[in-house]
């Protein structure tokens, strides 16, 4: 079962039970994940889960009759359902719980229908009911009693299914028989009730002589026998389901009613059979259905020749009661057999697969009884030729020609081109999609090859290539398995190779992914290099005066004039502006199904102005079927990843730009400041650690993963191997590079901020020194080699006063003491330097409890001299000695 199946059955658990509050889904999920365990239920252990439920339960026949119900109408995973349940009954704790719970849902929904259930007028006891008004009371009851119990007719089951295929397949209508073929019952051979009693007036059959009792007797039950009401034994109305029951004349001898009463359920079988076939021979009931009536109409007809040659001798005065009884003997089980499974077919509403699985069922069930498994071998066989037709087509062509919807896999419709836009569009989940009750049971173990084996072959078909399997073989049902299972096998192989070299060698997959790496991820250090610098003023606007086009201009100066040039596919690379910022992006996809989902979503993000640098991002165009692997749920991975790592080079560059604006402050005298040397060392410590942060994810985490990948894909045997390491490389790097973990994700985040807000006040602080500078300057009184300056000289220099002294007055909020930018300084190091040791701490922490060893390379990498261990010990036992006073 999957993660995602694991969480929405958690979830629709909790919203039955009416469970609020507490620690939501998230740690009975885990719970489960942790302690699963493969189970197999046996038919020993469903047996004695049975017995078991049966002896708790305070009516247990009710159960029983259940249990017997549900088995009939072949219903999927009955025997696992009564195995857990007889587990829940040895738990007194959450018996308890569900019976509080059964208590009052029971409560709620009587409260609910209280209002809404039929009231009828009824007189009171005291007086006396008249007779119409008992009359009209009876046809009330009896309506609501009808409506409730009696089955629907089967014209209206008709028209249902019928409404229901032509709703799914409006193009493709399900022929209809024309109205004469119901309106006649004389043609469907089963017997026709008739109010009043044909022939002659009627003679007690009981007043005449024993020899022509029985001679009567076997003229009546030959009739009887293929669906027509005889003198003295007639035919009862049937009602749904129920099996047909005669009457049969009061006054016959004992002796002659025995042997009657032998030979009448041979009569009442017949009259299932003949209703099943003419039933389920309609178009809406499907072709496996059909197929399996035409075989039993086929077994039907040596039972008519049977009753022929019994009516000859009849004729000829040479059958008596005795002899019809023996003659008819060996028929019995046959139509005993036939009438059983049709009867399961019509409860358990049977169809294409369900169909299947039912006659595969009773085959191997009647194991011991030869002639029986013999005769649902055949139906079986006969039956699943039209199945068999469709899984052909399928597995070995990649189409579904499915007009009756009998398949085990169903198409929905929907756009391939939505795979690029739509973040939740799963156009490879979604597409073509099992249906479990359509599954024959001799399948089961095949359904997901048979499943991928089509999908395989229509992606290449799609691409305009016509393939077929060119080992394809008529698939026929078989006890033995194995034999259908092999072409299965061989069908899927090939299917696998042909669209594995499909995207491999014509689509040129590997790459295409290559390219994507060198810009996702960042691989082409020239290429951001030279874009950053042209990008560098555009990107610092706030992102809604940025002009889409002229970065789209500038991206094709950058790859043009950059290595990438020699990319084939660099014309596929997009700008993209997000409208939220990488750790907001992030949050959002980690709070999805947890209790902050709400309050992170409902969060008011119009406050923050994004600037281009934080809303900026890369995308791709992917066509298909390649857009198959890389997917948009993928093209956003490789997204967060690249934007995480290019604001991380963002930061790298304004801290190597204050390192050059404080190689040219020196001659402003600002290394005889205090805070000089402070600041000096606290951007080498913030440049240290985001080189080293980039250098762990680009050289310790993707480089390694992607080689991983491309050695995986190598050995790759078809597209879903594919598929999973692809997502996995994106899962593992994701991971890795702390963007999975929400703690971590907001301390870097946290970190970020300070380096960047650090170097904003350092320039703005050299700035200031520098305006001063140039204020002392113009002060001073000078001249020339050539003598005093000129008037024009001293205009110039005026108008330079002036226009420094404006920028002084508007920054002078800026302008501090050396013992303020001392104390400023001094903040940020000390909120640097708690802000990392956290980070440390908590890295080490994870890497040890959850054992995700490649991020211990990060303390390894930052603590290189040891310069944070002897805090990071102090912390670690400050931490241990309060875990241990909590217990």
């Amino acid at each position: 079962m999957s993660e995602f199946r694991i969480h929405h059955d958690v979830n629709e658990l909790l919203s039955l039970l009416h469970v609020r509050g507490g620690d939501g889904a998230e740690v009975y999920i885990d719970l489960l994940q942790k302690n699963r365990t493969p189970y197999v239920t046996t038919t020993v252990s469903a047996h004695s889960a049975k017995v078991k439920i049966a002896e708790h339960s305070k009516t247990p026949e009710d159960f029983l009759r259940k249990y017997e119900e549900l088995k009939s109408k072949n219903a999927r995973n009955l025997d696992p359902l009564i195995y857990l349940l007889s587990k829940l009954t040895e738990d007194k704790e959450t018996l308890k719980c569900l019976q509080q719970n059964a208590k009052e849902r029971s409560e709620m929904s009587a409260n609910a229908t209280s209002s809404s259930t039929t009231s009828f007028n009824i007189p009171a006891t005291s007086t006396k009911m008249s007779m119409q008004e008992l009359e009209e009371l009876r046809k009330k009851l009896g309506n609501v009693t009808a409506s409730s119990n009696v089955p629907q007719s089967a014209e209206v089951i008709r028209k249902m299914l019928r409404d229901r295929h032509n709703k799914k397949n409006p193009t493709q209508p399900i022929p209809v028989f024309p109205n004469w073929v119901y309106d006649r019952p004389a043609l469907i051979g089963d017997f026709i009730t008739s109010p009043t009693p044909l022939g002659d007036p009627v003679v007690a059959i009981g007043t005449m002589p024993l020899p022509v009792q029985e001679q009567a007797l076997v003229e009546d039950l030959l009739y009887v026998l293929i669906g027509v009401d005889g003198r003295d034994i007639t035919a009862q109305p049937v009602l749904g389901r129920q099996s047909r029951s005669f009457i049969v004349d009061p006054s016959l001898d004992m002796s002659v009613k025995e042997l009657v009463s032998r030979i009448l359920p041979v009569a009442s079988c017949y009259s299932t059979i003949t209703r099943f076939t003419e039933e389920r021979s309609s178009f809406e009931y499907g072709q496996v259905n059909h197929a399996l009536t035409a075989a039993m109409r086929t077994l039907m007809k040596e039972y008519l020749i049977l009753v022929t040659q019994l009516e000859h001798l009849h004729r000829q005065g040479m059958l008596s009661l005795q002899k019809l009884w023996f003659y008819i003997q060996p028929t019995m089980r046959t139509i005993e057999v036939l009438a059983s499974i049709a009867t399961s077919v019509e409860k358990g509403e049977c169809m294409g697969g369900s169909t299947l699985s039912l006659l595969h069922d009773r085959t191997f069930n009647y194991t011991g009884d030869s002639q029986a498994q013999e005769l649902c071998l055949y139906l079986t066989k006969a039956a699943s030729v039209p199945y068999f037709e469709i899984l052909e087509k399928w597995v070995y062509r990649g189409i579904i020609k499915d007009p009756y919807g009998e398949f085990m896999v169903e198409e929905h419709e929907l756009q391939k081109e939505k795979i690029q836009e739509d973040y939740n569009d799963k156009y490879w989940d979604q597409r073509y999609t099992i249906v479990q009750h359509k599954i024959p049971s001799f399948l089961q173990k095949m359904a997901d090859k048979i499943l991928s084996t089509g999908k395989y072959l229509n992606v290449v078909r799609e691409c305009g290539r016509d393939v077929t399997c060119p080992d394809a073989k008529e698939v026929l049902y078989t006890l033995k398995e194995r034999a259908y299972v092999e072409q299965i096998e061989k069908a899927y192989n090939y299917a696998s190779k042909v669209l594995l070299d499909f995207l491999m060698e014509e689509k040129e997959l590997v790459s295409r992914l290559r390219s994507i790496k060198h810009y996702f991820l960042m691989d082409k250090g020239d290429f951001f290099v030279h874009f950053m610098d042209l990008t560098e003023e555009e990107l610092k606007k706030p992102v809604d005066d940025i002009i889409p086009p002229r970065l789209e201009a500038l991206l094709e100066l950058a790859l043009r004039t950059s290595t990438a040039n020699t990319d084939p596919f660099k014309d596929d690379l997009k700008i993209d502006l997000m409208p939220h910022d990488v750790i907001t992006q992030l949050l959002r996809v980690l709070a999805i199904e947890t209790k902050q989902e709400k309050a992170i979503i409902n969060a008011d993000l119009t406050d923050v102005a994004l600037s281009g640098l934080e809303a900026f991002s890369f995308d791709y165009i992917v066509k298909w079927p390649l857009s198959l692997i890389i997917n948009r749920k993928a093209l956003t991975r490789y997204q967060m990843l690249f934007r995480h790592m290019f604001y991380c080079k963002h930061v790298e560059r304004l801290l190597c730009n204050v390192w050059i604006s404080n190689k040219s402050a020196k001659q402003y005298s600002l290394h005889n400041a205090k805070w000089f040397a402070g600041a000096f060392a606290l951007r080498q410590r913030m440049l240290n650690f985001v080189q080293n942060i980039q250098y762990y994810m680009m050289f310790e985490v993707m480089e390694p993963t992607w080689h991983i990948m491309e050695n995986n894909l190598k050995s790759a045997s078809n597209i879903d191997d594919v598929l999973c390491h692809h997502t996995s490389f994106l899962d593992n790097c994701l991971k890795d590079c702390m963007l999975t973990n929400p703690e971590l994700l907001k301390i870097f985040s946290k970190l970020m901020s300070v380096c960047v807000m650090f170097t904003n006040c350092m320039q703005r602080f050299t700035q200031s020194m520098r305006m001063d500078s140039e204020m002392n300057r113009l002060t001073l009184e000078h001249g020339t080699m050539e003598g005093p300056p000129t008037q024009n000289e001293r205009t110039e220099e005026a108008e330079k006063k002036r226009l420094t002294s404006k920028f002084l007055a508007e920054h002078v909020d800026s302008l501090q003491s050396d013992s303020n930018i001392e104390a400023t300084i001094s903040k940020f190091d000390s909120n640097f330097s708690t802000l990392l040791l956290d980070l440390l701490d908590k890295l080490s922490i994870y890497s040890t409890n959850d054992c995700e060893h490649s991020m211990i390379n990060i303390i390894y990498r930052l603590d290189f001299n040891g310069f944070y261990t002897e805090r990071l010990e102090r912390m670690a036992v400050e931490r241990s000695q309060k875990a241990a006073a909590q217990h």
